[in-house]
């Protein structure tokens, strides 16, 4: 009953609730239409004449994503520790844990650039598809790496500002970027019928303008936090050890991660193009559900992180209770959402017969993957916001190792399987990152400073 009470105190912390939204609120809207842009693509994609398209774009994508969120730890080791700078008020903190991370974004970048024929190779060498939807995989991602340097620097602004408590500059920079990326898909794709191409150039064209965008958007923060930027020591790494400690732990993670996604690609794929197509359809919600749902996740990693740097475990305790139930609202809302409107989505993005009917035959399984799925975007944002990552490391990789087995025992359903297989992943990933989290909290080594 105490226990109780005192969460009901914490609810009521208007001040909080105030906190929270002023910054899921923007991110909410913005990481939206990130998945929204997604929904275009798949869209003027789906009504071309062929499955083979929607599917090439659908593996180009993939195999694309996961050198992004290869390189996500970019954006989520440096909300953490911008998060804490902002609460040490320290400015130059501040301005290296935004130079340095940009400097790696950079080296990312060229060594892609320079391995990128193997690489593509090897991707598509594991998929056991068309040669026609293979040959349009290849265009789209070949088109996409263009824009990497960009793309990888935007994801560095992004998590600087949220761990800056700035959700209006990075609800700017993503909107910019994807209504851009929606009237240059409807010009290029629709109006030129660039195609899969079309796709491709519409989203590096908005990854470079965004970019822009972003490094105008810095000074009024600069200017809020005054302090020296010593870009020798930037540009050397020199006292990086611990933002390249969780980003390799991060990378680490997030590679885990990715190979699940990538497995559930290759299941799709063996089962025929239908089929990965209508995965790729079935993604969309999935990304919706994420990118809206990271919204709250993403107050939690800039407060949580303020107020680790402020040592205050109260605040903590407040924006951890009012995060929780406001993604828990959240998520039972997309629940119903995609109950009673999944089939007119899935109609608006395909108009070939045989996709529809197969997205609509797994609709369901995405219907309860907000239930699933809403605690292990809480938990990652909580330890991104600590800068935690040998915990979010260690928890993936053995969800990871649970999961396989599973995926496995899972391939008499089908693509059933691969839904199951999936959902129960999202749950393993909760239950190993809560558990440890609790453990952290009851031996009160939470607030220790890292």
């Amino acid at each position: 009953m105490a226990a109780g009470s005192e969460l009901l105190q914490l609810w009521r912390d208007t001040p909080t609730h105030k906190r929270v939204w002023a910054i899921a609120l923007p991110m909410i809207l913005s990481n939206i239409s990130v998945p929204l842009v997604g929904l275009v693509d798949t869209a003027v994609i789906g009504h071309l004449d062929g499955a083979h398209f929607l599917g090439g774009v659908a593996v180009g994508s993939t195999l694309f994503t996961f050198i992004l969120w290869a390189a996500g730890f970019l954006r989520m080791g440096t909300t953490g520790f911008a998060a804490q700078a902002c609460g040490a008020e320290d400015g130059a903190a501040l301005r290296r844990v935004l130079l340095q991370p940009l400097w790696l974004a950079l080296l990312i970048s060229l060594l892609v650039w320079l391995f990128q024929t193997p690489l593509l190779n090897l991707g598509l060498h594991l998929l056991d598809s068309s040669q026609a939807l293979l040959d349009q995989a290849r265009l789209y991602v070949g088109i996409r790496l263009y824009s990497l340097p960009a793309a990888l620097a935007n994801f560095v602004l992004i998590g600087w500002f949220i761990g800056a408590q700035n959700s209006r500059a990075p609800f700017i920079l993503l909107l910019a970027v994807n209504l851009c990326n929606v009237a240059l898909d409807l010009l290029l794709v629709v109006g030129l019928e660039w195609g899969v191409a079309g796709a491709a150039w519409a989203t590096v064209i908005s990854d470079y303008l965004g970019l822009l965008l972003g490094l105008a958007l810095l000074q009024p923060i600069l200017r809020r936090y005054p302090g020296q930027t010593d870009w020798l020591r930037a540009l050397l790494l020199r006292g990086a050890a611990p933002l390249i400690r969780v980003n390799r732990d991060i990378l680490i993670r997030t590679l885990a991660l990715e190979s699940v996604f990538y497995l559930l690609v290759v299941q799709g794929a063996r089962l025929g193009d239908e089929v990965v197509a209508a995965n790729a359809v079935l993604l969309n919600f999935l990304l919706l559900t994420s990118h809206g749902l990271d919204g709250l996740a993403h107050a939690l990693e800039a407060l949580g992180g303020h107020a680790l740097g402020r040592q205050d475990k109260q605040a903590l305790r407040k924006v951890l209770v009012v995060s929780t139930v406001w993604s828990l609202v959240l998520s039972c809302s997309f629940v119903l959402a995609f109950l009673l409107g999944g089939d007119a989505i899935i109609g608006l993005l395909t108009d070939l017969p045989e996709v529809r009917q197969q997205a609509g035959t797994y609709l369901p399984w995405m219907a309860v993957m907000p239930l699933a799925a809403v605690w292990s975007y809480l938990l990652d944002g909580l330890f991104i916001g600590a800068s935690r990552a040998r915990a979010m490391r260690n928890a993936m990789l053995a969800a990871l190792l649970l999961y396989l087995p599973l995926a496995w025992s899972l391939q008499g359903l089908g693509n059933h399987g691969v839904w199951l297989g999936f959902l129960c992943f999202m749950l393993l990933r909760s239950l190993l990152l809560g558990g440890w989290f609790v453990h952290l909290w009851r031996a009160d080594r939470w607030m220790a400073r890292r």
